[in-house]
């Protein structure tokens, strides 16, 4: 045992040294995860299971639903909903001394919502309106920083690429997960906003006030937002509904969109060529991801590391609510130095046993403690604190994807400006956080009403 835990924590180990020296994180899973089977149980085993491992992976009828959504989005960015919203925030918004900012965030929510990733969602939403705020005169600080930040709702916003995998991981209910997703999802809304408020308070020439728009601008951008609208109420409100589950429901938000570009001229045979292509490469990309963390948790499991971690957590001493905190503070820094969906991928395999153990196994029959909830509902909340924590990862240095994304759109504004601006949006999320650590029913309160 001694010896296959030793070899489980340097295959660790090694797999993080690969990691850091920027190996794709598909193969570098792959690679320690065969190699590590191949020594415990031998070469014969690992080549017997590479026979059905991809097939029984890529088969599971809950995976059908990512390259739907990852479409969705795709069309929806060629057919230029982001605009759309932005232009609905601003009208309503704009006015306002920061107002610009203020309509960029409700912009990335709206557009999160029909397109589930963070990357295209801060991407799409900085070419639509960073011109905007640089024509106002925005700081560089809050108008990069801003939208970099954004751009992060595009994760928890349902429908979200991440929250699916992380469902699929820890075999939770992914319409739960989406419900679950909406009210903290918002809040962040809020809490951007609030903190845009502040800023241009504390800093007035930092986003100055635009104009306000008359009545016929008003309206016509208003009513060029209900499309969006329109989709997203019915891709996740027939979720909600029990209309329909959530690989039927990302099949018609496709079709919607669709319908949507086509009507407005938008979407061309080369626009829908190129939004299947890179359907077809995220796609892959996710699959190829999953397959290595299934062989990586073969492996880890036959060491006995995931349980052995479990154990000295449990014995530990500490309260679970300590430990928790403890293993979401490891995300934030996992976030340091790599992407979103690896951090799911990588870390819940490791922290899920631990939760689990700590909710109903050794510390509750010892004293009667855990986490007050069922597993399925502490499923629910710990995969909704892993979701914002890992969004943290999108701008904090030294990778933060968003942030060079945006500056790649900026080129005008420093890096290290993009990051300072990011900051009080860091510590707006680590307030969020707080409150949902403190109150889960915020989390667990719409799934248990849709469920009654």
């Amino acid at each position: 045992m001694a010896d296959s835990l030793l070899i489980g924590f340097t295959g660790l180990s090694v797999l993080i040294a690969l990691i850091a020296l920027r190996m794709p994180i598909a193969y570098a899973m792959i690679l320690v995860g065969g190699i590590g089977v191949s020594l415990l149980s031998g070469p014969e085993i690992f080549m017997s299971q590479l026979k059905t491992l991809a097939y029984g992976q890529f088969s599971i009828y809950s995976l059908s639903v990512l390259p739907m959504f990852v479409l969705m989005g795709a069309l929806a960015t060629k057919a230029g909903l982001s605009r759309d919203m932005f232009r609905a925030a601003n009208a309503w918004l704009g006015w306002m001394r920061g107002g610009t900012a203020m309509a960029a965030i409700a912009a990335c929510a709206g557009f999160g919502a029909v397109c589930g990733s963070s990357l295209a969602t801060a991407s799409t939403m900085g070419k639509v309106a960073l011109p905007e705020l640089k024509r106002l005169n925005y700081s560089g600080a809050l108008a990069t920083g801003t939208l970099a930040a954004g751009g992060v709702l595009g994760i928890l916003i349902p429908p979200s690429v991440v929250l699916i995998i992380y469902a699929i991981i820890v075999e939770a209910d992914i319409v739960s997960m989406f419900m679950a997703a909406f009210i903290p999802g918002f809040l962040a809304v809020f809490m951007f906003i609030l903190t845009i408020a502040i800023y241009v308070r504390v800093f007035p020439k930092s986003g100055p006030a635009g104009a306000i728009q008359d009545r016929t601008e008003f309206i016509a951008a208003t009513v060029g937002a209900i499309p969006v609208m329109t989709i997203f109420a019915i891709v996740i409100g027939g979720i909600y509904a029990g209309f329909f589950d959530p690989t039927p429901a990302a099949a018609i938000g496709v079709f919607l969109v669709w319908i949507f570009g086509t009507f407005r001229g938008k979407l061309r045979l080369p626009d829908i060529k190129d939004a299947l292509q890179e359907t077809a490469r995220t796609a892959g990309m996710i699959y190829l991801i999953l397959l290595g963390a299934e062989m990586l948790k073969i492996f880890m499991s036959r060491a006995g590391v995931p349980q052995a971690m479990a154990e000295w957590m449990v014995n530990s001493g500490l309260a679970p609510m300590t430990i928790l905190v403890l293993l979401l503070l490891s995300l934030i820094l996992l976030g340091c130095v790599m992407d979103s969906l690896s951090m799911i991928l990588l870390a819940i395999p490791f922290f899920w046993p631990v939760l689990v153990d700590l909710n109903g196994g050794l510390a509750q029959m010892a004293d009667g403690s855990g986490f007050g909830m069922s597993t399925d509902d502490l499923k629910v909340w710990f995969g909704i604190l892993a979701l914002i924590v890992v969004e943290l990862g999108l701008i904090t240095p030294p990778v933060g994807l968003n942030v060079f994304v945006i500056s790649a759109l900026s080129k005008d504004v420093p890096m290290s400006e993009t990051f300072k601006g990011v900051m009080p949006f860091f510590i707006a999320e680590m307030f969020r956080i707080a409150i949902l650590i403190a109150f889960p029913a915020i989390t667990l309160w719409l799934p248990h009403l849709l469920a009654s």
